[in-house]
């Protein structure tokens, strides 16, 4: 049941994602298009409260379960950017706003946006850790939360290598490609 919650909490973010941004620029309400954007975080609160219920009522902690808990810390230290991205290429490509900006591409530039990147999977490591431990603490049974305790390890693994590859931007920095030498007029006749 839990990992079906979480299929259909996916798509309840995509479908309220989708409404919300169609309402907001096709049908041109803004507040209403916002507030069913806000409303995408109660999906979070179902998935954790059936979570807990589930245990509660004397499930197995399983994979399920830290599934659960890795989906709704991603959702939290991703969900927001993800959400302003989106919004951004809606506004410029339904509402005929500019284009949203570009990450930066070379240099230091870079290295900094990544670094910011990967403390949304921090954020969301720490976030999904925090409720495994919870799912620990509350089942109780040393015997039976083996698999919880795997699950914080999967998520600081994840956040590990995220922060190597945005490390690898700092250390080796992308170089902007040189720019061609101008053609001016005095250059031109000498070519001919």
């Amino acid at each position: 049941m839990i990992v079906t919650l979480i299929v259909v909490c996916e798509v309840g973010f995509w479908v309220l994602l989708a409404a919300g941004l169609a309402v907001r620029y096709l049908l041109r309400m803004p507040r209403t298009g916002l507030a069913l954007l806000l409303c995408e975080p109660l999906l979070e609160v179902v998935l954790l409260v059936v979570t807990a219920l589930d245990l509660k009522n004397g499930a197995d902690p399983s994979g399920k379960h830290g599934l659960a808990a890795l989906y709704i810390g991603y959702t939290v230290g991703h969900g927001h950017r993800t959400v302003r991205w989106l919004d951004g290429h809606a506004a410029h490509r339904i509402g005929g706003g500019p284009p949203p900006p570009k990450p930066p591409r070379y240099g230091m530039a870079r290295a900094r946006y990544e670094g910011r990147v990967w403390l949304g999977t921090v954020t969301a490591a720490a976030v999904a850790t925090a409720l495994l431990q919870i799912a620990i603490w509350y089942v109780d049974d040393p015997s039976r939360t083996t698999s919880l305790e795997s699950w914080r390890y999967v998520a600081w693994r994840a956040a590990g290598i995220h922060g190597l590859v945005a490390l690898t931007y700092a250390v080796w920095p992308k170089r902007a490609p040189a720019d061609p030498p101008e053609v001016t007029p005095e250059r031109e006749g000498a070519r001919r």
